[in-house]
């Protein structure tokens, strides 16, 4: 292969790994909590053996989480909770501490709060957060402090990132921090409410269109170029013979 193959193909490689967030996000347009997954594209320069040669490659393996804002939609849910501002709740898993902005729970048979997934929902001191059975009035206030029948129980922890490049995503609703972990300064907590995905469809299906075009131009000067290369071998083969 030579460089225009190398150069078109570290383009189709990175095209094809974008088409796959997209997709990704346009299957999750509908999932509670979900943050909208794009693509840094990067020029990687590479030398030749050649004075002053050069080749520039299409680089792909930088990934960001969008932080927008996703809509508030009104469930009336006691355990439905949604943050509007900056801030994530904390969840404690089977891998680790988690944190999530997908607020929708329920108690479990020991009073636990926890997701459809069993993760359990942990207040400030990063422990689980447990609603009395026989709570006739559960509340839950903007700063996250819990209280049953009038009585405070515990209060959510709401919490952010100093650093956002050491949160990792791991499937679009849960998240992993590296880094340390602070409490949220003026946290704004909906009961009631769960935050829908940011993702709109409309643009991912037009960036899908956009990639799908730019994929197939990117396949059709390969081909031009495989075209041209034959071309040139068969009149070097015939000058040859002569």
């Amino acid at each position: 292969m030579d460089t225009s193959g190398y150069v078109t193909l570290s383009r189709q490689t990175g095209l094809a790994r974008e088409m796959q967030n997209v997709a990704n996000n346009i299957a999750n347009s509908s999932t509670v909590g979900y943050r909208r997954e794009g693509m840094v594209f990067a020029e990687h320069i590479e030398a030749v053996p050649v004075e002053g040669g050069g080749i520039a490659l299409t680089t792909a393996r930088v990934r960001f989480t969008s932080d927008a804002q996703g809509a508030l939609e009104k469930t009336g849910g006691t355990f439905d909770l949604a943050i509007e501002g900056a801030g994530f709740m904390l969840l404690d898993t089977a891998a680790g501490l988690r944190l999530t902005r997908a607020g929708s729970f329920g108690p479990n048979a020991q009073g636990e709060l926890v997701n459809s997934l069993g993760d359990r929902l942990l207040d400030g001191a990063e422990v689980p957060v447990i609603v009395p059975p026989d709570a006739a009035s559960v509340a839950i206030a903007p700063d996250g402090t819990i209280t049953a029948n009038g009585q405070p129980i515990g209060e959510l922890g709401l919490v952010q990132v100093s650093d956002p490049t050491t949160l990792f995503r791991e499937d679009g609703v849960r998240f992993r921090a590296d880094g340390p972990l602070l409490p949220v300064a003026n946290p704004n907590l909906r009961q009631g409410f769960l935050e829908a995905s940011n993702v709109n469809p409309v643009v991912e299906i037009a960036r899908m269109i956009e990639v799908s075009r730019a994929y197939e131009a990117g396949q059709q000067l390969m081909e031009r170029e495989d075209d041209r290369l034959r071309a040139a071998t068969r009149l070097l083969g015939a000058i040859s013979q002569q």
